[in-house]
């Protein structure tokens, strides 16, 4: 599995402090060791090779029998201890422990005469407990010599060389780290709250709502994207009101001259007089007349109606019944939904796209179902036409597109399932086209049940 960088911007930026504030550590403790323990650890040896040095001479210098019972009061021995094994555990402490101890030995013996020989005794390490249940003190053995023999006496190690006080660093580093990455958390979210402030008025706008102005009064970055955004808001509005102006005036300036048309058709040709022409420009009027419907649908498409609360059963069985008035009989398979919010002059209009539709060019095996799935609601108009596969029909979301199917219906612009697309979209819902068991197709529209931080439109 290929692991990669983290999404969101909160996580990498908190990854990346706590992997500078671990190299800050690390340098700042190899900074210690070399420039400060070590030198401190050096001092330390020669001052102790100074009174090993001492110890030997003095030794050396006393009588065969008096040498003899000093060095057995110094639990002296003749044979060597054994050798240091390896860390049985392996931990941070341990490192820096053996690390000084290692230091110190090295250069003790290096301060010694060649033949004073230093030895540690693993037995007595400071993890290590005693048989008393207390700790042992750790010791080094050093060969000195007593009545002109070779003898090993214990020493105990000086604190210098050992690893006092480390833990207590390497915790208040550990301690250091975790304030710094918990301070860069929240640097961190307070500077991701424009941005959480931008994305929410950005999913306002896409669905169709003016948002409140976003503050500018913060960092210089975030302030400029803040006007940039608000700048680009203003000019939407001002752009869908234009449009709006435009659709009204050309559907008014359009719409009289049909009127008066259609008008000037029946007086000039009296009933009876020539009933296929009349039906004929009739017919042609009312394809105009449903085209800059169409027009005016796909702009609107519901952003203005406020959700409200409904039944969208209760909507399906109304429709259901109306296109029975009209002799288009379409089965009920009437699904558990609870209320929710939705449009419900938006979803009418889908559900009726998408039931005349069928009616087109399913004809037959018309039913609309609905159910639960989750959270969502799903309604599907269904068909066991012959026509238009639902491959082809994705397609047709797109606007002014047509399929080959819909030369013999020309009263369409090609804006039906574009509607129906957007009204979904604008609900946070969408819309899918399959293959029906049994042959037919299936317009299956989901609108989710809760949109919880979804913020209302305003009412108009």
């Amino acid at each position: 599995m290929r692991l990669g960088l983290p999404r969101s911007l909160l996580s990498r930026n908190i990854a990346l402090l706590v992997a500078l504030v671990a190299l800050s550590q690390l340098c700042s403790l190899s900074v210690l060791l070399h420039f400060v323990q070590r030198p401190r650890i050096e001092r330390a040896s020669i001052i102790f090779a100074d009174y090993v040095t001492l110890l030997d001479t003095t030794l050396a210098a006393m009588p065969p029998a008096e040498g003899r019972a000093t060095a057995a009061r110094l639990d002296a021995r003749a044979a060597p201890p054994p050798d240091t094994p390896g860390e049985t555990h392996p931990s941070l402490v341990g490192f820096f422990r053996t690390w000084q101890r290692d230091v110190f030995v090295e250069s003790l013996q290096r301060h010694l005469p060649a033949d004073l020989l230093v030895r540690w005794d693993a037995s007595h390490d400071e993890l290590v407990p005693a048989a008393n249940g207390e700790a042992a003190q750790e010791r080094l053995w050093i060969r000195v010599h007593a009545a002109g023999e070779p003898v090993w006496i214990a020493l105990p190690m000086t604190a210098d060389a050992r690893a006092s006080g480390i833990t207590t660093a390497l915790i208040l580093c550990a301690a250091l780290a975790l304030l710094a990455a918990l301070t860069g958390y929240l640097l961190q979210r307070h500077l991701n709250q424009p941005l959480r402030e931008l994305a929410r008025a950005a999913r306002r706008l896409s669905a169709g709502e003016k948002p409140p102005a976003l503050p500018t009064d913060g960092p210089t970055e975030i302030a400029q994207v803040s006007h940039a955004f608000n700048q680009m808001t203003e000019a939407l509005q001002q752009a869908e009101a234009t449009r709006a102006l435009m659709l009204a005036g050309v559907s008014h300036d359009i719409r009289t001259p049909l009127t008066k048309l259609r008008l000037a058709i029946a007086m000039a040709l009296p009933r009876g007089s020539n009933d296929a022409l009349v039906a004929s420009s009739e017919s042609y009027l009312d394809q105009i007349d449903t085209i800059l419907q169409q027009f005016m649908d796909y702009a609107g498409s519901g952003e203005r109606e406020a959700p409200q609360p409904g039944d969208l059963n209760a909507l399906a069985g109304q429709l259901v019944a109306d296109f029975a008035g009209l002799g288009h009989e379409f089965a009920f398979d009437e699904g558990e939904l609870p209320a929710f919010e939705f449009r419900p002059i938006a979803v009418m209009r889908l559900l009726m796209n998408l039931m005349q539709n069928a009616v087109n060019y399913g004809r037959t095996g018309l039913e609309i179902r609905t159910w639960r799935d989750g959270d969502t609601a799903c309604v599907a108009v269904c068909d066991r036409g012959n026509g238009i596969r639902a491959e082809e029909l994705e397609r047709l979301k797109s606007p002014f597109t047509r399929g080959a199917n819909a030369r013999t219906h020309s009263g369409g612009s090609g804006l039906g399932l574009a509607i129906v697309d957007r009204i979904a979209r604008l609900h946070g819902g969408s819309l899918v086209f399959r293959d029906r068991e049994g042959g037919g197709l299936e317009a299956v529209v989901r609108l989710p049940l809760n949109r919880a931080g979804t913020p209302r439109a305003p009412r108009t």
